[in-house]
C-alpha cells in the first residue's frame, strides 16, 4: 500500500531497463546557491568584455554583481563580477574556499585578517592588480574613489559547496589555516623572484599580490608562439592555478588541445580565439567542420572558455592589436598536468609539444590554411602587420611526409 500522493518507484517489467533513459542535467548545489543570491548568471562560451555585463544589487556582498559560468567550467571553479560602490566597501567575508581578484576598474584597498587576530594586512590596488585572499580569513574590499570599482573574481566555491552541500559550514568554519596565512609585514609585498614550478619547471613567482598584470615583467617562454612570455603566480598556497602570458605584436599562438576548465582573461591588447572539438581534427575548416569552430572576439577584460564542452578541444589565440597581446589563464584547482596518472608516471608537457612529438600542439605548417588567411584579414581590418615569417609554414625537412 502506497501513501496517497507519494512518488514511488516501479520495478521494470521483463527485460525493460530501469530509469528514465533521457533526463536533464540537474542543478548542482552551487547552481542553487548562485540562484539564491538573486543576481544575473551569465552562461556562454565567452564575453567580449565584462564591463558590459548587466549587474544587479547584491545584498549579501554589499555591492552590485553578476555570476559568470562559462561553458566548461561548471563544477570546476566559480567566477563573478562585483562592483564596489563609490566611496564605499563590500561586506566583510570569511569562507573556506579560495579566491583571487583581478581589478577591472578603479582603485582602493583590501583588509585581511585572521580570526582572533588584531593585526590587519592592508594593501592598495589599482586597475590591473591581481591578489589572493587566504582561505578562511576575514577580508573587506574598500573603494578609494567616488566612482564605482569593478573586480573579477575566481573561486573554488563550486568545489566546496558541491562536495559539502552546506553553505553555512563554508562561511562559519572555525578552523585556522595557519600554513596559508602569516602576520609578516611582507605577506602582501610583491615578489618578483623567479623559480621553476615543481611540476613542469616553468617560470613561477611566489607572490600574493601582483600590482599590475598588464605591465609586469614576464620571462621568455617560447612554448606557444615565437617570443611568447609567461609566468605563474603562486598565491596564498592555493590550488587555484593560473598564469599570465603574452604574445608579441603580429604573432599568434599555435592551436593546442586539453580538457575543459581553462578560461582566458584578456588583460592587454585585442584579439580573438578559435576553439573546436579535438575530434574535428587539425584542419577543421578544410575538412568540412567549420560550423563546429567557435570564435570569440575580446579585449580587456574579455573572457573565453578554451574548451567549452567536455572532452578535449583545440584552441588558438590571435593578436590583432598594435601592442602585445596579454592573457591570463584561470583553471581553478584543475592543473593541466594533474591528469590522473599513478604517482611518478612520466608524461610530457603535451599542450606545448607538437602533435608530431606526441603532444597536442599543431605546428604552423600543419594548421588549417584558413587560420593564416583569416589572421591576415583580421590584421588588415585592424591596421596591423603580420610578423609570422613564411618559413614557419614550411614542413621541416626532417619530418616524414
Amino acid at each position: 500500500m502506497h501513501e496517497a500522493g507519494a512518488v514511488h518507484w516501479h520495478e521494470p517489467r521483463a527485460e525493460e531497463r530501469a530509469g528514465f533513459g533521457k533526463f536533464g542535467q540537474p542543478l548542482s548545489d552551487y547552481d542553487k546557491w548562485m540562484e539564491a543570491d538573486g543576481i544575473p548568471i551569465y552562461r556562454g562560451i565567452g564575453i567580449s568584455k565584462v564591463q558590459n555585463l548587466a549587474l544587479a544589487n547584491w545584498p549579501r556582498m554589499g555591492g552590485r554583481g553578476a555570476y559568470v559560468q562559462l561553458f566548461g567550467t561548471e563544477g570546476k571553479w566559480g567566477c563573478y563580477v562585483v562592483e564596489v560602490p563609490g566611496a564605499g566597501a563590500l561586506n566583510v567575508e570569511k569562507h573556506v574556499y579560495e579566491e583571487i581578484f583581478l581589478v577591472v576598474e578603479g582603485r582602493g584597498s583590501t583588509e585581511v585578517w585572521a580570526e582572533d587576530e588584531s593585526k590587519k594586512h592592508v594593501f592598495e590596488w589599482q586597475q590591473g592588480s591581481l591578489f589572493s585572499i587566504p582561505v578562511n580569513c576575514h577580508h573587506r574590499i574598500v573603494n578609494a574613489t567616488s566612482s564605482p570599482a569593478l573586480l573579477l573574481s575566481g573561486t573554488t566555491a563550486p568545489n566546496l559547496i558541491n562536495l559539502i552541500g552546506d553553505p553555512a559550514f563554508i562561511y562559519n568554519c572555525p578552523y585556522a589555516f595557519t600554513s596559508r596565512f602569516s602576520n609578516s609585514d611582507s605577506f602582501y609585498k610583491p615578489n618578483e623572484d623567479i623559480e621553476p614550478d615543481p611540476i613542469r619547471g616553468l617560470a613561477m613567482r611566489r607572490t600574493n599580490l601582483v600590482p599590475d598584470v598588464m605591465n609586469c615583467e614576464l620571462p621568455l617562454d617560447n612554448r606557444r608562439s615565437p617570443g611568447y612570455r609567461r609566468v605563474e603566480p603562486f598565491m596564498t598556497g592555493n590550488k587555484f592555478y593560473l598564469w599570465i602570458g603574452q604574445h608579441e605584436t603580429g604573432r599568434y599562438s599555435k592551436a593546442h588541445a586539453h580538457t575543459s576548465s581553462a578560461v582566458l582573461v584578456c588583460v592587454k591588447g585585442k584579439g580573438y580565439t578559435y576553439t573546436w572539438p579535438e575530434e574535428c581534427g587539425v584542419t577543421p575548416f578544410k575538412d568540412g567542420h567549420g560550423d563546429k569552430v567557435k570564435r570569440v572576439d575580446y579585449e580587456p577584460v574579455g573572457l573565453v572558455s578554451a574548451a567549452p564542452g567536455g572532452a578535449r578541444w583545440y584552441h588558438q589565440h590571435f593578436n590583432v592589436s598594435d601592442e602585445p597581446f596579454r592573457l591570463s589563464a584561470w583553471f581553478g584547482p584543475n592543473h593541466p598536468s594533474l591528469t590522473g596518472l599513478p604517482p611518478g608516471e612520466k608524461q610530457i608537457d603535451y599542450t606545448a609539444m607538437d602533435v608530431t612529438e606526441g603532444g597536442t600542439s599543431i605546428p604552423y605548417w600543419m594548421e588549417d590554411p584558413f587560420i593564416r588567411e583569416e589572421f591576415q584579414r583580421s590584421l588588415d581590418k585592424n591596421g596591423g602587420t603580420s610578423r609570422m615569417e613564411p618559413s614557419r609554414y614550411e614542413r621541416p625537412a626532417d619530418v616524414a611526409r
